[in-house]
């Protein structure tokens, strides 16, 4: 059976978002320092790497799960279209808090040009548009 392109797609963004937020989680848990030099926000007393690594692995685990047909495509989706709106509320909340650094300091300020909650950012709305589409098709 041919794999929806879409499915596919969330399901190869949603590994490298836990890829990327594992890496910063465990960079902080096991150096106790923050990844790429930057400042290191926390939630309820945890950093929000961790929140995020929690979030991108639901994810993940819902797109496998749709990938290898082991869940109702619906459901699966509609998993996807919560988990990944609370990700954006949440790396947005952050990513606004370091909005005046980048204005101040400009690109230059982060490794990869934005704080690493923005590009967690980036992936959460890609992954919801994703799902909002693939839903819409159904």
């Amino acid at each position: 059976m041919k794999k929806d392109k879409k499915i596919t797609a969330l399901f190869l963004l949603s590994i490298a978002g836990v890829l990327f937020s594992g890496y910063l989680s465990g960079v902080k848990f096991f150096s106790k320092t923050c990844a790429f030099r930057e400042s290191c926000p926390y939630f309820f007393g945890y950093p929000a790497c961790y929140f995020g690594f929690a979030m991108f692995l639901m994810l993940t685990i819902f797109s496998c799960l749709l990938f290898i047909n082991k869940l109702n495509l619906k459901k699966g989706l509609m998993g996807l279209v919560t988990v990944s709106s609370l990700g954006i509320l949440f790396a947005g909340y952050f990513t606004l808090r370091e909005l005046p650094t980048l204005f101040q300091d400009g690109f230059g300020a982060y490794i990869f040009g934005l704080p690493t909650c923005a590009l967690g950012l980036l992936f959460f709305i890609t992954i919801f548009i994703l799902s909002i589409f693939s839903i819409k098709k159904i």
